[in-house]
């Protein structure tokens, strides 16, 4: 028996990511593909994966492989062609199937991989079958795929005019004021999704929009700038088109537009967290006019505001780990109607749990347009605290960085939980403030998240977590 390779850096806890041609090659491909039939096709009962693919230039080649390792072992493919990521988990909820996307989202153009599911978009973690997934994948490339007798078959279908329609039928922008909205979508699959669901091209019905567009143009190169508008320079282009054309809005995707990010009409970028509150209220209310009870999950970085608007709003939230398995998997066992991440992954029950960047922009847009005033007014009620953001420091070891933090706020007037790395609280007392540390799982950095109700309180927290951590003083 051969040594089977380490395929740990490739098939990481939640996706499939590497550079195309160099660690993730065709036949390596093609044993993911196999595994996953064997992994999670046959345990979900099913015969036949749905396979999509973003703009990459390596995605045909990709795609081709995947499915031929599913053929391998006797399972058949419906291929549809090109999709957002939120675009496949629509063709695997309805149509009851397993799926994957061939995508390496915000990631630089030499990079691709595979973001897996099962039947009607249940997530593929490393807990839920992609352990597996690695392990059997790399036996495959050791040993070889066996080959069934009857080899899987392959079929096409397109699935984005039933994309946009599904979305439509959750949202209805059709009495909202006219807005003008500029949508950045970085050369990457926004320009393919945004003018079927908001636009005309799909053969919908005209919304009362005027769309700017910017990049719209597939190119997985890039030209422009990177697909990850989690970094601010990436939303500049955007920022200075709303501005130039007095727009109501702008909207940013990343690389396939699984997330979505909102910049108001003065330019300024909204926070993640904001939209989180704003579409859980917007939510909460709807389950309440239904005649349920809301449930609403937030991941721990979130806002302070997030949970203390949907509590006002007669919501239940749930405060989740960071990271999309963890949030599918609170929001399906506690039928919750809608998640939020601070990464911009914005998740609802009515689009299988799964998030999808569209579906949020929707309800962004229904909300502005439902009511009379800006949208930095209409969210200001949302945003009442300042933020650090997500600070990064490489330190000799994060278990003993964020022990020497433990120690250093452990305090009568704090609290303290270990739910996703360290979480202090001074927030039930002046002045009011917390703050997460968490271990990077690929990297040896520490994660510093902080939030203040006063901007002076936060800036010399910030400082002091940091110091500890770096071992300053």
């Amino acid at each position: 028996m051969s040594d089977s390779p380490d395929l740990s850096d490739l098939i990481k806890s939640y996706d499939v990511r590497g550079v195309w041609g160099k660690d993730l090659t065709a036949d390596v491909t093609r044993a993911i593909g196999a595994a996953f039939a064997d992994v999670v096709v046959r345990s979900d009962g099913a015969r036949t994966v749905v396979i999509g693919r973003d703009m990459r230039d390596s995605g045909p080649a990709l795609a081709d492989a995947f499915a031929s390792g599913l053929a391998d072992r006797g399972i058949d493919a419906i291929r549809i062609g090109l999709c957002s990521t939120d675009g496949l988990y629509h063709a695997s909820g309805v149509l009851d199937l397993p799926g994957a996307m061939i995508t390496a989202s915000h990631n630089p153009a030499e990079y691709n991989g595979i973001k897996l599911c099962r039947s009607r978009a249940r997530a593929v973690g490393e807990n839920t079958g992609l352990g597996e997934v690695r392990a059997l994948a790399g036996r495959y490339v050791a040993e070889g795929i066996p080959i069934e007798e009857n080899r899987g078959s392959g079929s096409e279908r397109d699935m984005l005019v039933e994309y946009g329609s599904f979305l439509r039928s959750l949202v209805d922008l059709s009495a909202i004021r006219p807005l003008k909205v500029v949508v950045d979508a970085a050369n990457a699959m926004g320009g393919y999704t945004v003018p079927a669901a908001l636009g005309e091209e799909a053969g919908l019905s005209p919304l009362p929009l005027t769309i700017v567009p910017l990049y719209f143009e597939l190119d997985g190169t890039f030209p422009n700038h990177e697909a990850n508008p989690l970094q601010e320079e990436n939303l500049r282009d955007l920022q200075a088109a709303v501005r130039e054309h007095s727009a109501d809005i702008g909207l940013a995707f990343d690389g396939d537009a699984d997330r979505c990010f909102v910049v108001d009409e003065r330019g300024e970028i909204v926070k993640p967290s904001t939209i989180t509150a704003l579409i859980g209220v917007r939510e909460t209310l709807r389950e309440k006019r239904a005649g349920r009870t809301p449930t609403v999950i937030y991941n721990l970085i979130s806002s302070r505001a997030v949970p203390e608007a949907l509590t006002l709003a007669g919501a239940t939230p749930v405060r989740s780990r960071v990271g999309h398995s963890f949030i599918k998997a609170d929001m399906a066992r506690l039928d919750a109607v809608f998640g939020g991440e601070h990464s911009a992954h914005y998740y609802f029950r009515d689009f299988f749990f799964a998030d999808s960047g569209m579906l949020a922009a929707l309800h962004v847009l229904a909300a502005l347009g439902g009511q009379g005033r800006v949208l930095s007014e209409l969210l200001a009620e949302y945003d009442p605290y300042v933020a650090s953001g997500e600070i990064n420091s490489a330190v000799a070891s994060a278990d003993a960085a964020i022990e020497r933090v433990r120690k250093a706020f452990a305090t009568p007037e704090t609290e303290e939980d270990l739910l996703d790395g360290l979480t202090v609280s001074h927030w039930s007392a002046e002045p009011r403030w917390w703050f997460n540390v968490r271990p990077s799982n690929t990297e040896p950095l520490v994660r510093l998240n902080a939030e203040a109700a006063d901007p002076a309180v936060l800036s010399d927290l910030t400082e002091r977590v940091l110091g500890v951590i770096r071992g300053e003083g």
